[in-house]
């Protein structure tokens, strides 16, 4: 159990920091890769709001792979990387879901509908990770 969480925490981790590692060097580019939402359907607010959320993501996610690339190896450390990890991760979906739901009820536009959905797909898959992987933490703990 602990090499397939391991797995997973190193291929999403990988995708979600390869992804605003992409946003935070070439916003325009994660654009057209489709990593980011398009000019015509948002706002300049939102979009700087991304830019941000992005440069701080490299500070924070992290420790995702990391925990990962720990729990495949077996490493001592893995459970309070794991515990770290699923904290930053919970917290970071929920307050970016947070954040659009906020921004949509006031108005700004913050992508399409399609868009809106994916994100809060991917939002709800990262906070099921962090919990997943704070349990396993605690279960490893305990």
């Amino acid at each position: 159990m602990v090499a397939a969480t391991g797995i997973a925490c190193l291929v999403f981790g990988s995708i979600i920091l390869i992804g605003q590692s992409i946003s935070t060097i070439d916003f325009s580019l994660a654009q057209k890769l489709g990593l980011q939402e398009r000019d015509e359907v948002t706002e300049p607010l939102f979009r700087e709001l991304e830019l941000n959320t992005a440069r701080w993501d490299l500070f924070v996610l992290w420790t995702l792979p990391a925990a990962g690339a720990l729990m495949l190896v077996d490493h001592a450390w893995w459970p309070y990387l794991a515990l770290v990890a699923g904290g930053v991760h919970v917290d970071t979906a929920g307050r970016e879901m947070a954040k659009i739901l906020g921004l949509r009820a006031f108005g700004v536009k913050t992508g399409s509908t399609r868009d809106a959905r994916t994100f809060l797909f991917v939002m709800v898959l990262m906070s099921l990770i962090g919990l997943w992987c704070v349990g396993m933490a605690c279960a490893a703990l305990g």
